[in-house]
């Protein structure tokens, strides 16, 4: 059975469990240097996870807080895939080595000629 909080109780709880966050980011701050991390983006990305984590929390399965570091520290391990650092989906396993670029760049690397020259 889920939990019935209510949208100000739900709010309540993630902003009494923020420290959880803090605690995770701390202890698995060596691993964000090496990945060059950025903080806020992973607390960020970290906050989001939580809301849906007291959202989708059985009390009849444990403690809130071991479903909150449990569902923390999954995602972050999961905040340098490419979908979360380049928002694209679909992409295979060792895309993170590939470059980004976007299509108005390849326009202007494969055009002979800028707009003006060729006039």
């Amino acid at each position: 059975m889920k939990n019935n909080y209510s949208q100000e109780e739900r709010n309540r709880i993630v902003e009494e469990h923020l420290w959880c966050i803090d605690k995770v980011i701390r202890s698995n701050y060596p691993l964000m240097r090496a990945a060059h991390m950025d903080y806020e983006d992973v607390y960020q990305q970290l906050a989001v996870r939580m809301i849906r984590a007291v959202e989708g929390f059985d009390p009849e399965k444990g403690r809130l807080e071991q479903h909150i570091f449990a569902q923390l520290r999954y995602e972050l391990l999961n905040c340098r895939t490419p979908r979360r650092l380049y928002g694209v989906t679909q992409t295979p396993p060792d895309f993170r080595g590939c470059k980004i670029i976007s299509i108005d760049a390849l326009r202007e690397m494969y055009e002979p000629f800028g707009k003006e020259e060729a006039a």
